[in-house]
Order: C-alpha cells, then structure tokens, then sequence
C-alpha cells in the first residue's frame, strides 16, 4: 500500500511522457539514399527507406535504416499517414529523382502536417515539378512549404555532403532564427531562446501530482 511504501504519507508521482523519436523518411534507393540513412540517425530519427523496386531495397548499405520498404512510395506514405504513423515531427525526403514517382509523392506529402519536405532535383526539375504539381490542383500556398531543390548551398558534391546540407536543412527549418550563415558572423549569443526551446519541444516536462515526501518516489514511465 502507500501508507506501507511512503511510511504513512502519501507518495510523490513523478509522471515523464515520453515521446517516440520523430521519423524520416527517405525515398529513393540510390547513392544519396544511402548516405542520407546515417546522417538522420545520427541526429535521433526513427529512419525509413522506401523504394519501390525490391531489388534496390534489399542492398546492405542500406541496413541502418529502422525500416527498409518495398513499395510505391505515394502509396507507402499515404498508408502511414491514415495508420497515424506520422505526425508535424516527421520529415519527408523524396530523393528519387524521377517524377512517376515524385509527383504522386509530393501531392500526398503537401496534404500532410510535416515538419520539414524537401525534393532532389536541379531548377529545371524544380520548375517542371511545380507546373505538374499545379496542374493536379496543388494549392500554389502549400508548395511554398516545398523545399526544392533539397539541401543547403554548401556546394557540396559527393552523396555524403548532399545528406549534410539536407540535415543541415532539416535542423534549420526547425527554428525561425536560424540563419544558415557562419556563428563568426552572428553578433549576440550563439543559441538563441527560441533555439533552445525548439530542441527541447519533442520532450514535455514531468509533472508531480502529489505533494512531495523525502525521498520516497514512484516514477511513471508513458
């Protein structure tokens, strides 16, 4: 009982939620797929990759993803999506490069409360995705959200710098204040409190619900 446990007095709860890691799903089994998986690992994601040919998946640079999945990428998405598999913590990256597979991505992706979507391609592909994602009846308001060509300007180059400047990408877009320019540059103090609070949003603070006794403690794990 708690009158046994606390010695008489009520025991103190110590409630901590805790939330899962937020996930990153990158489609596209290809060079910049593989260095991408990594990378967001690196920075606490929950990774998926989803290609879909079979044969491209099962290679085994790509055994650090959390989830390797074979299967149309729009379709995959939309799936986790009505599963409540995603939420606005989650971030898209369509490396696939090919617009039968990107344009049907997009426009499922567009409908979705995202964090962050970002799509590989050069400003001319940029350009024609807009127009093929305009004439599906796209609203031109949700494509501002679309960050394309994926990635930073950091001139990078091999598959290893493009998965930088992408992450680079991701982690800016997580607060306003971030500027992309070199800290030397920056007058004031580096890490701003907005910064601050946005890397500690994903974990909500516990809450006591009783009145505190000694050092008697019952923590609760959600």
């Amino acid at each position: 009982s708690a009158e046994a446990y606390c010695g008489g007095e009520p025991p103190t709860l110590l409630v901590e939620t805790r939330l899962p890691p937020p996930r990153l799903l990158v489609f596209g089994a290809n060079d910049f797929g593989a260095a991408l998986v990594p990378q967001a690992k690196l920075l606490g994601y929950r990774v998926t990759l989803c290609d879909a040919r079979p044969a491209f998946v099962q290679q085994p640079r790509f055994a650090a993803a959390d989830d390797v999945v074979a299967s149309w990428p729009h379709r995959y998405l939309a799936g986790e999506a009505a599963a409540g598999r995603l939420d606005s913590r989650s971030v898209v990256c369509v490396l696939t490069h090919d617009p039968k597979f990107d344009i049907p991505l997009l426009d499922t992706a567009l409908g979705l409360d995202l964090a962050y979507l970002g799509a590989m391609g050069s400003q001319r592909s940029h350009r024609q995705r807009v127009r093929d994602l305009l004439a599906k009846g796209v609203d031109p308001q949700d494509l501002a959200r679309l960050h394309s060509p994926i990635g930073l300007d950091l001139q990078a180059v091999t598959p290893a710098e493009v998965a930088v400047s992408i992450m680079a990408q991701v982690i800016a877009s997580r607060n306003s204040a971030a500027t992309g320019q070199p800290l030397s540059e920056r007058s004031g103090p580096i890490h701003s409190p907005a910064a601050a609070a946005a890397a500690h949003s994903s974990r909500p603070p516990a809450v006591v619900l009783s009145r505190p006794v000694n050092e008697d403690r019952a923590l609760i794990h959600i």
